[in-house]
């Protein structure tokens, strides 16, 4: 009886101990899975709507903030431009850059892992984003004071609430920049 239990009192040492690292390892990994906002994926029928709501023209350069997957950055760079995107999450950057990969599009197409709130959006003629509400007043703000003369923006689903668009369809806001917002 005295073996069973001895036995028995290592293998719950193990499986604490597993317990332990296993917490350990989530303690690290999980504030990198659910980084920034949440991983909604465009469909993409409306990402087709959303290029050519925008007119992407050959040789502009856009930019997805918050590019999950990498489904609207292969759209953009398909339809001509230079497109880029910022994710902070590094498991949807990798998936972004195998989907880049399989699209044949390296070198026309790019994700990063960055902080989109960080960057300067001033070279981007084109600026796309599937925000959420509580964001896109601090967004207006920074793309207000952060975006190139002419440049078009297009929000699904959210608009700038201190921002008029100059269209609307099946819920995405198009915006200019043209020095009134």
């Amino acid at each position: 009886m005295l073996v069973l239990l001895t036995v028995f009192a290592v293998y719950i040492s193990y499986f604490l101990i597993l317990i332990l690292i296993l917490l350990k390892f989530l303690e690290y990994l999980l504030p990198l899975i659910f980084r920034g906002g949440i991983y909604v994926p465009t469909k993409m029928d409306k990402i087709k709507k959303m290029v050519d709501f925008l007119e992407v023209r050959p040789g502009e350069k856009a930019v997805d903030l918050g590019s999950g997957d990498g489904r609207l950055v292969i759209a953009l760079a398909k339809a001509g431009a230079e497109a880029y995107g910022y994710e902070i999450n590094p498991f949807l950057v990798t998936l972004a850059r195998k989907n880049i990969k399989k699209a044949g599009l390296e070198g026309r197409a790019f994700v990063y892992q960055k902080n989109f709130w960080k960057e300067d959006l001033s070279k981007f003629d084109i600026i796309v984003i599937y925000g959420i509400f509580h964001i896109m007043k601090r967004l207006g703000d920074k793309l207000k004071n952060n975006m190139k003369e002419n440049a078009r923006v297009a929000s699904n689903a959210f608009s700038f609430p201190l921002w008029k668009h100059v269209e609307e369809r099946d819920g995405v806001y198009l915006y200019k920049k043209n020095g009134r917002n």
